[in-house]
């Protein structure tokens, strides 16, 4: 038997009534789930943070070292100098290794000067990592009560909800095809997630515009699917809608 435009709207009805439902389930849960997910990607963030730190700390050590080496050829070689000076045969010698050992000495200066930036460095950054890993451990603190909190509101409403998905699944296989597309894709772009509304003092109950008088004689007659014009919801008869919400 073919189903009447009545019915049409009433299987949509059934539908969109056991959505409302699991919307409504879902927004107790609140904003919880998205700032987890924040909460989360800031934590990552910070550890990364952290772990450049650390990179550049290492970097840090690692010039200390090379520097403390390059300071260690330079001694050497002013002693070596020194013992070639003791031994030279004129003036043009001993100007040569005297100028070789102001560069030594100038090394060693240079070597110095890099080994106290570096250091300076090292305590800096330490002290960065300290307060950032401050921050971090504050920042889990949060994490971990809002997946708690988010966590018992899941198992709360867990078995609600999937009892009403299966609802959703089992009336969605009684709606026409054609109707179910425009439904599911009205609710995707409908922020209060309503597909199907009534005409309310001659206005759409979705977004509000005036729906012209031959429309709201069609919807009353149900001779077929009106749209609104303006935000194209599907429009009900406000007597259906009215039936739908004794029900609840």
């Amino acid at each position: 038997m073919e189903l009447t435009i009545a019915d049409k709207l009433e299987s949509l009805l059934k539908l969109q009534e056991i959505d409302s439902k699991l919307d409504e389930l879902r927004k107790l849960r609140g904003d919880l789930p998205e700032e987890v997910k924040d909460l989360e990607d800031e934590v990552m963030g910070i550890e990364k943070r952290i772990g450049r730190f650390s990179a550049e700390v290492e970097d840090f050590n690692e010039e200390i070292e090379r520097q403390k080496a390059n300071k260690k050829d330079a001694e050497k070689l002013i002693l070596k100098y020194k013992d070639q000076q003791m031994n030279v045969r004129n003036n043009r010698e001993f100007d040569a290794i005297s100028k070789e050992l102001e560069l030594q000495e100038l090394e060693i200066q240079l070597a110095d000067k890099r080994i106290r930036e570096a250091d300076f460095k090292i305590k800096t950054k330490q002290q960065e990592i300290e307060e950032t890993n401050e921050k971090l451990n504050a920042r889990k603190e949060v994490l971990e009560q809002k997946r708690k909190e988010l966590e018992r509101l899941v198992v709360e409403s867990q078995e609600e909800e999937e009892k009403l998905l299966k609802q959703s699944a089992k009336q969605a296989k009684k709606v026409e095809e054609r109707l179910l597309k425009a439904y599911t894709r009205i609710r995707g772009s409908a922020k209060n997630g309503l597909a199907v509304v009534s005409v309310d003092r001659g206005a759409c109950g979705g977004c509000f515009n005036v729906v012209p008088p031959q429309r709201q004689a069609d919807i009353m007659e149900k001779l077929k699917i009106i749209v609104c014009e303006h935000c194209g919801r599907i429009l009900a008869d406000a007597d259906m809608i009215q039936v739908h919400r004794k029900r609840k």
